[in-house]
């Protein structure tokens, strides 16, 4: 059930951008996000899609998903749903999408997602990361800007989880020490590109298939980060088929070597994993810290 506050707060924002009065006509849970609650929200003027929360839990997590959203937007290489805007209404927080439906993929689904997400990487800037954190699932993500990627990905990415790790006391000194080991051969082991647009958290979970058939990518964590970080979430979880590196390649080639890079890169995500989860995710991680 939406919060009365949510809905009133809809209605009176959508009447002020229409210029005529708005009314929810009915709303539907969404099941599927472990985060945040989703409705579908059908108005007097369309319908949408709909994300909220106690605005205490995760401050402007919805303001900074808008700003990506608009970032990749912006670009205008693959799909996001449009923001329409986000706000707080009594206790709460949210933010109103553009509702999109799922469709079936088309044949050249992968070929597609696979060059549209090259082009994407294409767009560039002169430092790695962000003018504003955001956030990587639940949990905050720093973005401050650094001229070489080892450097960001160490600052922003490995240490801060690895702190929080040690502070609730998920991970050993022993493993904190192989860390500092692993930092000392970064510059060797991943090769150095410019600043790439990336969505930053792109699992299977965080794309779905439009009504055309074309990829559609949600619930982004953007920043200006290296290329193979967003190739190595999308193997993180099964990996995507064949096609998709394929056209990835053709359109962008990777630096040689990139498939053996891939666990170097998701020692982030699963450091969140073991953060939010702990259990077989810091296997996974102290696993690759032994290999490298």
């Amino acid at each position: 059930m939406v919060p009365g506050t949510i809905k009133t707060g809809i209605e009176a924002r959508l009447a002020q951008d229409k210029g005529r009065p708005v009314t929810i006509k009915s709303t539907a849970s969404i099941g599927g996000g472990c985060i945040n609650h989703a409705s579908e929200i059908v108005t007097t003027s369309g319908r949408h899609f709909l994300k909220y929360n106690l605005a205490s839990k995760y401050p402007d997590m919805f303001e900074k998903e808008a700003l990506g959203l608009k970032l990749l937007a912006s670009a205008g290489n693959l799909r996001v749903p449009e923001v329409i805007f986000h706000s707080t209404a009594g206790e709460y927080a949210f933010l109103l999408l553009e509702m999109i439906e799922s469709g079936s993929r088309q044949p050249d689904f992968w070929t597609d997602f696979g060059s549209s997400l090259a082009a994407l990487h294409g767009h560039s800037t002169g430092m790695f990361g962000l003018d504003h954190d955001n956030y990587m699932g639940s949990l905050r993500q720093s973005n401050r800007f650094h001229t070489g990627w080892c450097d960001f990905f160490v600052a922003e990415r490995l240490e801060p989880q690895l702190k929080l790790a040690r502070d609730e006391g998920q991970i050993a000194a022993s493993t904190i020490k192989s860390f500092e080991n692993l930092y000392r051969k970064l510059p060797e082991l991943i090769p150095e590109e410019k600043p790439a647009l990336i969505h930053g958290d792109l699992w299977s979970g965080n794309y779905m298939v439009s009504e055309q058939g074309k990829a559609c990518l949600i619930d982004p964590a953007v920043h200006y980060g290296h290329r193979e970080s967003d190739i190595a979430m999308t193997k993180l979880f099964g990996g995507f088929p064949e096609e998709f590196y394929s056209a990835y390649n053709s359109a962008w080639p990777l630096e040689k070597g990139w498939q053996q890079r891939i666990d170097i890169l998701n020692l982030y995500p699963l450091l969140i994993h073991v953060n939010l989860f702990g259990g077989s995710y810091l296997r996974d991680v102290q696993n690759i810290i032994r290999h490298f």
